[in-house]
């Protein structure tokens, strides 16, 4: 295998044509092979084998400088930057990442891992040569999805005043996660489908090659002319009218095509677009048929292209899904609105039966933030369905547009908490924290799959903002038989003793059921707790736990600074002194990539970490060696 031969990243500049052919190959069956096993990003990788093999023989890496938006269809980076025997790691505690990570190797030149980031931090590298007198070159690799995102707009418009080269490559697959969505999208499909610039180049070229030692030379003026065919023919064309030389379109999947749009783009002094297309899941036909399946993915059958294991009960994500559109049907005013994300948040069933109901506005999550704002203020009741990571990107929104104004937005927050593979970028560990720091913001979380519909009920009838946060995975079905109803600012008690007790949110509640069923059969006395509302806190609860409990355990899957266990600890100090607060959560740390499971070991927040816990906060041993209990 022509692969296997490659000893160090240089070595592709060796191949000839039809060997890197055959290489692009090999890439995507090495890559089927091992993301079948171990999951991850698939689609996307697929589509730019040809892109990164070409970025790998026209530039001198790691000296210039390769930023991948996103970061997630870098695998064939990372095989060709000396990673290719890592792979059985992918993803897994202690492996390599599925995004780049400039700890793991200076041929990752920016860790990436949210869209629209790669122009800005490109112009900043770019603007950090040039002040320090370097030569080398840079390139921001950004998807055509991701152009739907502000920022992407913010670093166009700085690029323009550029008087030293900066390349820009757009790949244009015509998809983000899901199919695109807006004006970018047509303008971009009208270039790559526009017969007049492509049928008049093609005429052209044709036509000049057939004359003898002139043709090529003019067909090379012409391709270097700014003001060329595709000024004639394209109206508009947005990036060079901003003062971005743009080149292409051209085949993201000819590897000769693409050396030569680089060489012409290293010419230039100022900042250029080539623009690529490609195609997402190129190679392997239920990646073609289906890549916003194939995106993220689970492991699967190469043969059939099925998961190994199918889901036996519905996760959080689906029961949202279910409920919500059985609320839009008995409520005209309840619209949903999503940021490039139907099928991962679950809205794409609402979609398909409230089509006039429906917003998806591309990765843009302030935009979806402000626009469910305006929405309220018209008397609408806007249902903003985003990933806890992705909600940051429009944390100002949340606190300016929707808290000030005090308006009836719903977050359905999903991928709360621990996520796993994607690693530091994806996990929802910070939601409580930056959310219930807003006025006016309420917080709740469930312990179970129904509790989640209840609070669903609840909240598309109140009328202030609000969030709901859910995990990942399969829904919690345990603890059924505690359902009372929801409440504005009130928990639920839902085994009630004396000495100890622990209160729990969301997805730490079936934890703390574990905990207390171990902690009674080591022959304490405990009483648990479901918080319920993160913010308001339940006082009357934390009063009611007081009198009974000198010991009280806090458990949440969030960091500590700005969570739910530190707001109790300040209630319970300030009014019952004399009782011991122990609080279980995440450390002030971005948490590595990894099985969940695994994670909640290492991070101390499992059922066995949280009895050691509790253990070495409450009980002490006496000048023996006996172990005593507190107080």
């Amino acid at each position: 295998m022509i692969l296997e031969q490659l000893q160090n990243p240089d070595d592709i500049k060796k191949l000839s044509g039809d060997e890197l052919k055959e290489l692009a190959q090999e890439i995507r069956e090495f890559l089927i092979e091992k993301i079948s096993v171990t999951g991850g990003h698939l689609a996307s990788n697929l589509g730019v084998v040809e892109l990164t093999i070409a970025l790998f023989l026209s530039f001198q890496l790691p000296e210039d400088k390769i930023i991948w938006d996103v970061g997630h269809q870098a695998y064939t980076h990372k095989i060709l930057s000396g990673r290719r025997e890592m792979f059985d790691d992918l993803r897994q505690y202690g492996g390599i990442s599925g995004f780049p990570k400039r700890k793991e190797s200076p041929y990752d030149a920016f860790d990436t891992g949210h869209s629209s980031t790669s122009i800005s931090a490109g112009l900043g590298m770019a603007q950090g040569r040039d002040i320090l007198g370097q030569n080398h070159y840079v390139v921001s690799v950004i998807g055509d999805g991701a152009l739907t995102g502000g920022m992407a707009y913010e670093a166009l418009n700085n690029a323009a005043r550029m008087n030293r080269n900066f390349i820009i490559v757009l790949n244009d697959n015509n998809m983000s996660i899901s199919e695109n969505v807006g004006g970018m999208s047509r303008y971009l499909n009208g270039i790559r489908t526009g017969e007049g610039y492509n049928g008049l180049k093609r005429i052209v070229n044709s036509s000049l090659e057939k004359l003898p030692v002139v043709g090529k030379p003019l067909i090379d003026k012409i391709t270097r002319t700014k003001n060329g065919i595709k000024q004639l023919v394209i109206p508009g064309m947005l990036f060079e009218n901003m003062g971005i030389t743009y080149l292409g379109p051209v085949n993201g999947h000819d590897i000769r095509a693409l050396q030569k749009v680089f060489r012409e783009a290293k010419k230039l002094d100022h900042a250029v677009l080539v623009h690529v297309l490609t195609k997402k899941g190129k190679g392997y036909a239920p990646a073609e048929k289906n890549p916003a399946r194939f995106h993220g993915v689970s492991p699967f059958d190469v043969k059939t292209g099925k998961l190994k294991e199918e889901k036996k009960y519905p996760d959080y994500t689906d029961i949202f899904a279910k409920k919500i559109c059985q609320l839009a049907e008995k409520d005209p005013r309840i619209v949903a609105v999503t940021a490039a994300m139907p099928d991962g948040t679950g809205l794409k069933a609402f979609s398909r039966r409230f089509p006039g109901r429906f917003f998806d506005v591309g990765i843009a999550e302030e935009h979806a933030v402000t626009s469910a704002a305006g929405m309220a203020a018209a008397g609408l009741r806007p249902v903003v369905a985003v990933y806890s990571s992705f909600l940051q990107r429009g944390y100002d929104q949340v606190v300016h547009d929707v808290c000030i104004q005090d308006l009836p937005v719903l977050f359905c927050i999903d991928r709360a908490g621990l996520v796993g593979s994607d690693g530091e970028t994806h996990q929802g560990i910070f939601d409580y924290s930056y959310l219930t720091s807003v006025p006016n913001m309420s917080v709740m979380a469930p312990k179970n799959l129904w509790e989640l519909q209840d609070m669903l009920d609840f909240a598309v009838t109140y009328d202030r903002p609000l969030a709901i946060r859910y995990p990942r995975g399969q829904a919690y079905r345990g603890l059924r038989e505690f359902r009372a109803p929801v409440e504005y600012g009130k928990g639920e008690m839902l085994f009630e003793e004396e000495d100890y007790a622990l209160l729990a949110v969301g997805s730490m509640v079936s934890t703390a059921e574990h905990v207390r069923e171990k902690w009674k059969e080591a022959g304490f006395s405990c009483s648990l707790a479901n918080g319920r509302f993160v913010k308001p806190i339940d006082t009357e609860l934390l009063d009611r736990l007081a009198e009974r409990h000198g010991k009280l355990v806090t458990l949440e899957e969030n960091v500590l600074q700005g969570g739910y266990g530190l707001a109790v600890t300040a209630y319970v100090h300030e009014h019952y002194p004399e009782i011991k607060v122990l609080n279980i959560a995440l450390p002030d740390a971005y948490v590595e990539h990894g099985n969940v499971s695994l994670l909640r070991e290492c991070l101390g927040i499992d059922s066995d970490s949280v009895i050691r816990r509790m253990r070495q906060f409450f009980l002490e041993e006496d000048t023996d060696g006996n172990m005593r209990r507190d107080g």
